[in-house]
Parts: structure tokens; sequence; C-alpha cells
């Protein structure tokens, strides 16, 4: 299996983004957004999903964190997509549950090329320190149409943080399953010889 890593940059009027990611890694984060709970975030994600992650983003805070996170999505899902390639050999579907607390997430995805984006429940609280709750349920909107998910995520409780933690989380082991080679199978995972 050849090395399954990408190294993405992205520069507009609003962010300056570089970002390296490699899928089959150990879990490492070295990240910098600007935001310290979206640093916890993305390092968690790393974490739980065994991807190494580095992102440097200088963005227009001034303004609020929307640039910011949506652009991290963005660039992350590209270079997902990117260290993906055909996708040749991966598991490509899975689910996960991930409680934190009272909260609980649920995340179920295709790794199919072709993004859609579905999300049930709501956030307790409308921030969580500079970051601002919805903002999760946007990143992972972004994240997906820039990986090619197919993404369905719901989350429930009572505490913001416990909640976009958890969805993080389980979106992270969602990602780690569903992104795995499976030995077994030779060629891309689809009836029709190509995932688009």
């Amino acid at each position: 299996m050849s090395e399954r890593t990408a190294t993405v940059a992205r520069e507009t009027a609003e962010t300056t983004i570089d970002c390296t990611l490699a899928v089959d890694g150990t879990g490492d984060a070295d990240v910098d957004t600007g935001i310290g709970f979206f640093d916890h975030m993305l390092t968690a994600l790393a974490k739980h999903g065994l991807f190494d992650l580095e992102i440097d983003c200088d963005g227009d805070l001034a303004v609020d964190d929307h640039h910011t996170v949506e652009d991290v999505a963005i660039v992350l899902g590209t270079a997902f997509d990117e260290a993906l390639g055909d996708r040749s050999g991966i598991v490509r579907f899975a689910d996960r549950r991930v409680p934190l607390d009272e909260a609980v997430a649920s995340v179920v995805v295709d790794v199919s090329a072709r993004p859609r984006f579905y999300f049930d429940g709501q956030f307790s609280q409308d921030r969580v320190g500079e970051f601002t709750s919805d903002m999760a349920r946007h990143f992972a909107e972004s994240l997906a149409t820039n990986a090619g998910l197919t993404l369905h995520l719901a989350v429930e409780g009572e505490n913001a943080h416990h909640e976009v933690e958890a969805l993080f989380k389980a979106i992270a082991r969602a990602l780690d399953d569903a992104t795995r080679v499976d030995e077994r199978r030779e060629g891309t995972p689809s009836t029709k010889g190509t995932l688009e």
C-alpha cells in the first residue's frame, strides 16, 4: 500500500492555511488555528482517528470564527480526498456512536466521493469559548463536501462542549473505520468499478 498522505495549502483574503495529513498515522497532531477549543477538537480528531495532522491557520479572527473554521474544513477535506486517491481497497462504510458524559453523537459515513450531508440535533449553548457551537455542524458539512463523503450526523445532550467534542470524536472513529484498507478487497469498493 502506498503512503496515503497529502499536503494542501490555501490562501484567501480571509485565511492562510497549511495542512499536512497522513491517513495511516498514530494520532499525532500539531494544530494552531488561533481558536483554542477548535485546536482541541482537531487534536481530538487526529488522536481518535489515528491520523497524523499538522494545521497552521492565520485567519481573520477579528471578524469572527466562521472563516477560520470553514476554511480549515475545506483544506482538511481536500487533504483527505487527495490522500485517499481512488479509494481502492477501503472499507468505505462505517458508523459510530460516541458518548461524552450526558452527550452522545452518532455518525454514519460513506467515503463515496459523492458529497451529501445531513444533521439532526442542536447545541445546548451558543458558544464554547471563542468557538461558535453551530460551526461544528458547518465544519462537518464543509469537510464532507471537500472530502467527498456522504455524512449523516446526530447529536444530543445538555452541554455544548460535550456535544461538540462527542461529535468530533465520532467523526474521527467513523473515518478511521471507513478509510481502513481491507486486505481481502481488490480495487475500488463499488460494483460499478469506480467511486464518483
